[in-house]
């Protein structure tokens, strides 16, 4: 499913010089391979000397965060451009579930850390979907100790979802009916776990966990015109340093469509297989 939103001056005016952007494809799809390489971007504020600098891209991954949905986020106007990378998902490490938001582009009001002596500016902004805490509270906590980890007491009800009662669902049926298998080892009695969870909300009520224009806006232009919300698309490994997304059908594409702020150009001919099940993540 792709979400169209047209901006009224563009979708009632035809391509003339007013109408054309003072950026280009090949500026956005260089930014995409900085980001791609960790390299800090020339748009990144200058900060002082002993600055961290982190420049994300999309991973679907990760060992640390076990993904579940994902999208790509457009927004631009003839002067300024903006890609938002969404994806949301268990953090292992972090131990509660979470929106991992990275942003690329020529206007981001970059997000910085600041602590005693230095700050650590990124391209990242995470928003807490299930706490720590509330994953404690429905932890298993009865049974064998090796029930114990991150599985989820079959007796919960509900889990707080960003302050919203969702209802647990524990038949295994309907896990499996949409690719999420019990965890296939210390669970003798198929326990619904952390990550297959966030799953399930996901597959079922993408709503609850998916970001919202409120969680996007902060580190953008308040006036910058959305394009276009892409949920299903081509994805390749982050893990082969050659495989550049210049080099990649998705982010042409995505130029294109910024460029011209068309969201009709999105054609895509390769296979979208950016579902979570198509990628191992969340195992070290």
């Amino acid at each position: 499913m792709i979400s169209y939103l047209y901006c009224d001056i563009i979708s009632n005016m035809s391509t003339n010089t007013l109408l054309r952007s003072n950026f280009t494809e090949e500026e956005i799809l260089e930014q995409l391979d900085i980001a791609f390489q960790g390299i800090p971007s020339e748009y990144y504020p200058a900060g002082e000397k002993g600055d961290i600098k982190y420049n994300s891209f999309l991973d679907l991954e990760h060992g640390y965060f076990a993904t579940a949905g994902n999208r790509i986020h457009l927004y631009a106007d003839t002067n300024r451009w903006a890609i938002v990378f969404e994806k949301n998902g268990y953090a292992n490490r972090a131990g509660d579930a979470e929106i991992e938001l990275d942003y690329v582009g020529n206007c981001i009001d970059y997000p910085v850390d600041k602590f005693p002596g230095q700050n650590y500016i990124t391209n990242s902004s995470l928003i807490s979907l299930i706490t720590g805490e509330e994953y404690e509270r429905i932890r298993n906590k009865s049974g064998l100790d090796m029930e114990q980890f991150e599985l989820i007491d079959p007796n919960a009800d509900h889990v707080i979802v960003r302050d919203r009662k969702v209802p647990i669902e524990h038949d295994e049926n309907k896990y499996t009916s949409l690719g999420i298998f019990p965890r296939d080892y210390d669970n003798p009695r198929h326990l619904v776990s952390f990550e297959g969870l966030v799953r399930y909300i996901s597959e079922t009520e993408p709503l609850i966990v998916n970001a919202t224009g409120n969680d996007i806006m902060p580190y953008l232009p308040a006036d910058l015109p959305e394009i276009l919300t892409i949920d299903k698309f081509h994805f390749e490994s982050s893990y082969n340093a050659d495989d550049f997304p210049s080099n990649q059908e998705t982010y042409q594409l995505v130029a294109k469509v910024l460029v011209a702020r068309d969201p009709g150009l999105w054609k895509p001919k390769e296979v979208a297989n950016n579902h979570w099940s198509n990628w191992e993540s969340g195992h070290l």
